[in-house]
């Protein structure tokens, strides 16, 4: 009976904003400061593309930085995450050094997969970040995976795994979430919905568009949230993560989001309007809500916030620097860790 009724308490939530959200002083300024450090990395990354110093595909992570630093905000020591291919932001917010994930992004010796992964496949076992997948949707098992290990070793740990809109529509994400509602495995699947899987839209590509929704044939339970708020965000993922660690199975985030660049930096996004776009940066920035926050709480003033965008913008410009200066490869590292 217990079991049934928080069950539905959670799906009558699921279709409520929540309110009277608060956080301290010090809990806003982290997150502003996690947020803008993610936006001017990502903003720096695209420049160094520009020029050259980036190849391959390479996915920015503006717009959506608040989904990523609200979750981390309630994440317990050994919880794993596990994302796409527009992960950038899962690393930064896992607190794997920036440095490491430019050198990375530049195909230098220095970066965290020795520059053989890329944008998209980069990993840390110290910061429990399993990837950057390249594949759509890849991830998806492999979180039910380390969810069942998770199990198996009798370990209170969560898998935060997430994906986009678009990956919600792959098979193989039915498949795990079957498996995972079945075997109660500890894991969080966050749909990070930013409204465009590549160039086609949600209400085009999705018979129902509540994708929270995409686990109640297998009877998990899911929550809409505002992903541009982190307060929100933060005060979700904390339901969901001890839903999960509690033994009761999946849950399912959708994160209502927006990316303000091209799915990748050779997407010109001429599929949505100028102005869409900038309505959403003027009246629903994540950055900006969080900054409005502080303000109105009395928590800092401008000059402060200013100083913060200025100690966040040392980093990112030391973490180009050590990229640019890192050796590539040595030839003999092409065949290196192909086989374990």
């Amino acid at each position: 009976m217990a079991k049934a009724a928080r069950q539905k308490k959670q799906e009558a939530a699921a279709d409520k904003p929540r309110s009277n959200l608060s956080a301290t002083k010090d809990e806003l300024l982290k997150y502003y400061r996690d947020m803008l450090l993610i936006r001017r990395f990502e903003e720096r990354a695209g420049q160094l593309y520009g020029m050259g110093h980036i190849g391959g595909f390479c996915h920015l992570y503006i717009g959506q930085e608040a989904v990523v630093v609200g979750v981390e905000a309630v994440k317990q020591e050994g919880d794993q995450t596990i994302t796409g291919y527009r992960d950038h932001g899962h690393m930064l917010a896992c607190g794997m050094d920036p440095k490491g994930v430019m050198a990375e992004l530049t195909g230098r010796a220095g970066g965290y997969s020795k520059g053989k992964g890329g944008s998209m496949h980069m990993f840390s076992k110290d910061a429990e970040f399993y990837g950057g997948h390249g594949i759509v949707g890849a991830q998806i098992p492999l979180g039910s995976g380390l969810a069942f290990a998770n199990r198996y070793r009798g370990e209170k740990r969560v898998s935060l795994t997430y994906f986009g809109d678009g990956a919600s529509n792959q098979g193989q994400v039915f498949e795990a979430m079957n498996m995972a509602q079945l075997w109660k495995l500890p894991v969080v699947f966050i749909i990070e919905n930013n409204q465009y899987a590549m160039g086609t839209s949600v209400q085009r590509s999705h018979s129902d568009t509540h994708l929270y929704r995409r686990g109640a044939a297998f009877g998990i339970p899911g929550m809409e949230v505002d992903g541009m708020d982190v307060v929100a965000v933060r005060e979700a993922a904390r339901d969901a993560i001890a839903h999960a660690r509690e033994g009761e199975g999946p849950f399912i985030l959708e994160m209502k989001t927006y990316r303000y660049r091209g799915h990748s930096m050779s997407d010109p996004a001429k599929y949505r309007t100028r102005e869409e776009v900038e309505d959403v940066r003027e009246h629903n920035d994540p950055i900006k809500r969080c900054e409005q926050r502080i303000l109105s709480g009395g928590f800092a003033d401008e000059a402060a916030l200013k100083e913060i965008d200025k100690q966040v913008r040392a980093i990112v410009k030391e973490a180009a620097e050590f990229a640019l200066e890192s050796p590539e490869p040595a030839p003999e590292e092409l065949y290196a860790d192909v086989y374990a």
